[in-house]
């Protein structure tokens, strides 16, 4: 695929992610061996369609909705950079704008990886203790396909 193919790609799966909140989609984003890794939490990682669906469900089907703003999004070659604003709103309240540096690397029109770089001491700090209590519950296990 060209880098702007890959590009239109990744804005698709933000589409996925953020306005229609449908993860069995992002799950059809990535290859078999495909892998999510939330770089700032350990064992944050998400293997193969279905792990990497469940994986990010966890921390986004409690949220009652996102905005998502892309600052800026660079392509070479297989891989794709986005500089993005998630901003998480909470039923009880909270409003977390969250600043995020986002990796893609594309392979045969399928993601093999996909790499966040967050402050995650922004979500700690600032996210409802109902949601931390809900994300302490998991298990790295839980998302391998």
């Amino acid at each position: 695929m060209s880098e702007a193919e890959n590009k239109e790609l990744v804005l698709r799966f933000w589409s996925a992610v953020y306005e229609e909140r449908d993860y069995e989609a992002v799950g059809r984003f990535f290859h078999d061996d495909g892998v999510y890794e939330d770089v700032p939490i350990p064992d944050g990682s998400g293997v193969g369609p279905a792990g990497i669906a469940r994986r990010l469900a966890l921390g986004h089907e409690p949220v009652e909705a996102f905005e998502h703003e892309v600052i800026r999004m660079l392509a070479e070659g297989d891989s794709v950079i986005t500089e993005h604003v998630e901003t998480w709103k909470f039923h009880t309240g909270e409003v977390i704008p969250l600043p995020f540096c986002s990796v893609h690397v594309v392979r045969d029109g399928k993601f093999s990886l996909w790499r966040d770089y967050s402050n995650m001491a922004t979500v700690l700090e600032n996210a409802p203790a109902w949601w931390l209590e809900h994300i302490a519950k998991a298990k790295p296990e839980d998302f391998r396909s």
